[in-house]
């Protein structure tokens, strides 16, 4: 996919130039397009959805196929993928137009860049799930304390502690 191509070498660009000796970066980390393909936002939008990896952010891509008005650029757009609503903000590099959605920053965590895609690569298998019809739940007694709401990297990885903060 030639948007896709032009994002990673942008960003690799950027990790090159004006990120160069910044103690930002993890050096033991490469510019990476990580499992990009066509896909449906839960309203049923068209798009291709990946992950990009830099040395200093992993962040999910939707690139918009439909010809509509593309999200401006610095605002926000709750984007529904898997069932799990996250926040997009409107980019631009490259001349490509496409929403982000932050997952870490800085990368430190990622020892290698195999670290860094199996992270990737779980995060888009979460998020390309199926969406299961609601179950119907059964009524809470009136003294049950509602369940806090899980931080997003709690929901994609499954940690149970995490709340929103």
């Amino acid at each position: 996919m030639h948007r896709v191509a032009l994002l990673a070498a942008a960003y690799e660009h950027i990790a090159r130039t004006r990120m160069a000796g910044v103690p930002l970066l993890n050096a033991a980390l490469r510019t990476e397009a990580v499992g990009f393909e066509a896909q449906l936002d839960d309203d049923a939008e068209e798009g291709v959805l990946g992950v990009l990896v830099t040395p200093w952010f992993m962040n999910l891509v939707w690139l918009p196929l439909a010809d509509g008005e593309p999200t401006a650029l610095g605002a926000t757009r709750e984007r529904t993928l898997g069932g799990t609503a996250l926040p997009f903000i409107g980019s631009e590099a490259a001349g490509c137009r496409f929403e982000a959605c932050s997952l870490f920053s800085p990368m430190f965590e990622f020892a290698d860049p195999a670290a860094a895609r199996a992270v990737a690569q779980a995060v888009l298998a979460q998020l390309r799930r199926p969406v299961a019809a609601p179950a119907t739940a059964p009524a809470l007694p009136a003294t049950s304390r509602p369940v806090p709401n899980p931080a997003r990297r709690g929901l994609l990885f499954g940690c149970r502690g995490a709340e929103a903060r």
